[in-house]
């Protein structure tokens, strides 16, 4: 009932996903991840969070992420409702759809990137987030924005939308995490949040926040200056 969007930005080496539903709360339901571990979407008619979590432990231990895919949705019996996308820390992609999932539905790969869906009003859906993706300019959270444009402007969730979510995770930076619940225009509700989140009124602070690269990092105090 989603479509996905997972992808690694080769400048920077920061993952991040990006997703959109035509239900409610699809940050909470989809996207998780890790800079350690890589990043998942876990969707379709009957969706497992599990999938989603177990999916990144995986990786974590080095397990490439087709592999860790696979071992991941091998064993559940209900696994012809579920769909799992997946992206690992260098990159690498795997998918699976079931196929009780409700059409169209499928998964679209390119380097560093992978895009999945279901209940989406045709398979061409796929084709353009990825091409919206792989085409944008720009910062790599405005290039995950394109592509889920592109992909609702090709026809998107079969019932429209009502949430979408933004994951961006990278060693050097705190996470950005953004979700628009529930909404008759989530997408322009989520640009405008993300434009928030990066105007120096609130994002100046984040240069103190510690992060993998810098786990102490904190304010300087001007007292200790020469």
């Amino acid at each position: 009932m989603t479509f996905s969007i997972l992808a690694r930005d080769p400048g920077s080496g920061a993952i991040g996903g990006a997703a959109a539903t035509g239900n409610l709360c699809v940050g909470g339901w989809v996207l998780r991840g890790d800079p350690r571990s890589g990043i998942s979407a876990s969707q379709g008619a009957a969706p497992s969070v599990f999938w989603g979590e177990d999916v990144l432990a995986l990786m974590r231990d080095g397990v490439a992420a087709a592999r860790a895919v696979a071992a991941v949705t091998a064993p559940d019996s209900g696994r012809d409702w579920r769909q799992l996308a997946a992206l690992d820390p260098q990159g690498g992609a795997g998918a699976f759809t079931g196929a009780r999932n409700t059409p169209a539905m499928g998964e679209r790969f390119a380097p560093g990137a992978v895009v999945a869906g279901n209940l989406l009003t045709g398979p061409g859906v796929l084709d353009a987030a990825l091409q919206g993706l792989t085409g944008a300019e720009g910062r790599f959270a405005d290039r995950l924005l394109a592509g889920l444009r592109a992909g609702a402007r090709a026809g998107g969730d079969s019932r429209g939308l009502m949430s979408a979510a933004l994951l961006i995770l990278s060693p050097d930076m705190p996470p950005l995490t953004l979700r628009i619940d529930h909404s008759a225009t989530p997408l322009d509700d989520l640009e405008a949040l993300l434009a928030r989140a990066m105007d120096p009124a609130y994002a100046g602070w984040l240069t103190n926040v510690p992060v993998l690269s810098a786990p102490h990092r904190a304010p300087e105090d001007p007292r200790d200056g020469g």
